[in-house]
């Protein structure tokens, strides 16, 4: 049973938070995430955020682009098809813990050269020596505890030349109740329907990602986007 409670934050774990997560039941869930963002246009809220952090860089012929919990890295290939910056050099990098999700992104992304994935625990120590210029934590943020998003923030930010671009879920009972039974028509695996319900469970109202921002010395932007997202640009000043 999942359980939704407007007030609060889910603390159930979702299956593939698993880091040994894999398998033909992953490779479906990856596919079936894919599917969800592009119907949904939640790869584009994060691409709009890229291109506004973008525009505050100058003088540079090389700028880095890290997505944190990259999945099979198809949030990296749109940036690669969609931002094209004359006399600049793009690198892509992708993180994630569980090594079999990257395994699998390489595999999808065998075409895309400029792109580099990383297993790698964002707790870790190595994760200190990780430099970006830009940020993504895209549908990232809301699988950690309130605690731990603000240990990570407040790391990935002094690591981070420009900003950070978050896209994560609203806590909002329609959006579970019509995720519940939407899911049934268009995703495949039952563990991209438990996952989906449980992270709705786990999301955000606007309130809280305020609170969070209360711990980073920035210029903040959250603006509530379709269907029941946040985009949250974090811009250094």
């Amino acid at each position: 049973m999942i359980y939704f409670n407007s007030k609060y934050r889910s603390n159930q774990q979702e299956l593939m938070d698993d880091f040994h997560f894999q398998g033909k039941e992953m490779e479906n869930l990856l596919s079936d995430l894919k599917r969800v963002n592009k119907w949904l246009g939640g790869n584009l809220i994060t691409l709009n955020g890229i291109r506004k952090l973008l525009e505050k860089i100058t003088n540079k012929n090389e700028i880095t682009i890290l997505d944190l919990g990259c999945g099979d890295g198809e949030m990296l290939r749109v940036c690669k098809e969609s931002i094209n910056i004359p006399g600049v050099r793009l690198k892509y990098i992708g993180l994630d813990a569980n090594r079999h999700i990257i395994e699998e992104a390489r595999r999808r992304s065998e075409a895309y050269p400029e792109i580099e994935f990383i297993t790698m625990d964002i707790f870790s120590e190595a994760f200190e020596t990780i430099e970006c210029d830009i940020a993504i934590c895209s549908l990232f943020l809301h699988h950690f505890t309130d605690e731990e998003i603000e240990l990570f923030l407040k790391n990935l930010y002094s690591t981070t030349k420009v900003g950070i671009v978050v896209n994560d879920l609203e806590r909002s009972r329609i959006a579970f109740v019509l995720f519940k039974i939407v899911s049934t028509l268009f995703v495949r695996t039952a563990t991209a329907r438990n996952d989906g319900l449980i992270s709705i469970a786990r999301a955000f109202k606007k309130k809280e990602l305020k609170a969070f921002s209360k711990n980073i010395a920035a210029k903040h932007q959250i603006r509530w986007k379709w269907a029941f997202r946040y985009q949250w640009i974090i811009e250094k000043t």
